[in-house]
């Protein structure tokens, strides 16, 4: 393989399935061009069981198990319609284990939505390290279930990943999980500047030249570190900052209020450009919630930009909501640029592509030399979007479409 700087580089980039454009993108923009499905054949048995093979010159009998010796192997692995997680992951360590078996010396495992990140901790105290103080309730919500990311965590290492490369993780307990197990080679990449430049220099939002009438949103005490870096990125020293405070009073009820350690207030921001930031978002209730409570402002745009999300049919019908204008959002689960996975929302909807993105970060990881795009993101945009005049696919082109 030959790196797009022209140089060669060991380095053999598959999937977890053999047609997963994320991962072939990712590939291509790493200098690639060979089909994944050229180099892995994922082969399964009568039986159902995988057994998936690094494809090697059949006449070479010099070289056996030794086809990978001295490459790095990336994994991209993101979910699927075709296939359940369960079966991901499986497919994730036994796919790491045939590279180092055939002689890898590095396998990386690319999951921009890290699995069983949801089960982050278990039913005793010493079952996860969170931020903050575990009381019983807490405890009790994980009373009979596994400590599922622990699991993950050790089983990609024992079957023979190295690395992990992920996109904005929102658990503590997670990250620091992965971090112990992978001895520090766990990246969690948090895409502050690709949310920035797109908020920037297109026309989704209405404010003045330092932020004026421009207010950015905290969903939670728990997001507000994210929220007050994104800030800190957008560099406009006259927006504002707020935070708010979700009470679940049960499974699929939660009451909204403006967080007594909140920045700002809502004195003075009537008719403001409001952006409420949240890492995932899976039924949409929370964030419909927030941006109803978020209506006393009387705001000319409510944007919610979001890194993971769940197209759920419920999740759909919620955000459908006309409290809800625009909704940014990343690629971490491919299967939403998909209009039917969509639905309605492709009106109110634009995804944030990051392969190149991920692709010059593994180059970084790696240590190849590649150049450096400032903004390595592609846009995508429904034509029922009000906002859409004209295709526009690469980060460059937004300034073409800002009004003076």
């Amino acid at each position: 393989m030959t790196l797009s700087t022209g140089q060669p580089a060991n380095i053999v980039v598959v999937s977890n399935s053999s047609d997963n454009p994320f991962a072939i993108d990712i590939a291509y923009a790493m200098g690639q061009y060979d089909d994944i499905a050229d180099l892995i054949s994922m082969k399964q048995f009568m039986n159902s069981e995988f057994c998936p093979r690094f494809i090697s010159d059949e006449a070479d009998f010099e070289n056996i198990g030794r086809k990978l010796k001295g490459k790095s192997v990336i994994i991209v692995s993101t979910g699927s319609h075709v296939k359940t997680r369960q079966e991901l992951a499986m497919s994730n360590f036994i796919i790491a284990r045939a590279a180092k078996e055939n002689g890898a010396a590095r396998v990386i495992l690319v999951e921009p939505d890290l699995f069983y990140s949801a089960q982050d901790r278990g039913p005793h105290k010493s079952l996860g390290e969170t931020s903050f103080e575990r009381d019983v309730k807490d405890i009790k919500k994980f009373d009979g279930q596994p400590f599922t990311a622990k699991l993950y965590a050790q089983m990609l290492k024992l079957s023979g990943v190295d690395t992990i490369m992920t996109i904005h993780n929102h658990s503590d307990s997670v990250q620091k999980i992965f971090n112990e197990v992978f001895e520090g080679d766990f990246h969690n990449l948090i895409p502050y500047e690709i949310y920035a430049h797109y908020l920037l220099n297109s026309d989704i939002l209405h404010y003045g030249k330092d932020g004026e009438g421009l207010v950015l949103c905290a969903p939670d005490k728990g997001a507000r570190d994210f929220v007050k870096e994104m800030f800190n990125t957008l560099g406009l020293s006259k927006a504002k900052f707020i935070m708010l405070d979700k009470e679940r009073t049960n499974e699929r009820k939660v009451e909204i209020t403006l967080h007594k350690e909140s920045e700002h207030t809502f004195d003075g921001l009537d008719g403001a450009s409001i952006v409420l930031f949240d890492d995932m978002v899976r039924t949409g209730s929370t964030v419909v919630k927030s941006c109803q409570f978020l209506q006393q402002i009387n705001p000319q745009r409510m944007v919610f930009a979001v890194s993971h999300f769940y197209a759920s049919d419920e999740g759909r019908e919620r955000m459908a909501h006309p409290a809800l204008g625009e909704i940014l959002t990343l690629n971490t689960l491919p299967t939403i640029l998909n209009r039917d996975e969509q639905g309605r929302l492709r009106k109110k909807m634009v995804v944030l592509k990051v392969e190149k993105w991920l692709a010059q970060e593994l180059c970084n990881i790696l240590g190849f030399p590649q150049a450096q795009e400032a903004n390595p993101y592609k846009i995508d945009m429904s034509s029922k979007n009000p906002r859409f005049k004209r295709k526009i696919w690469f980060s460059e082109e937004l300034s073409e479409l800002k009004p003076e």
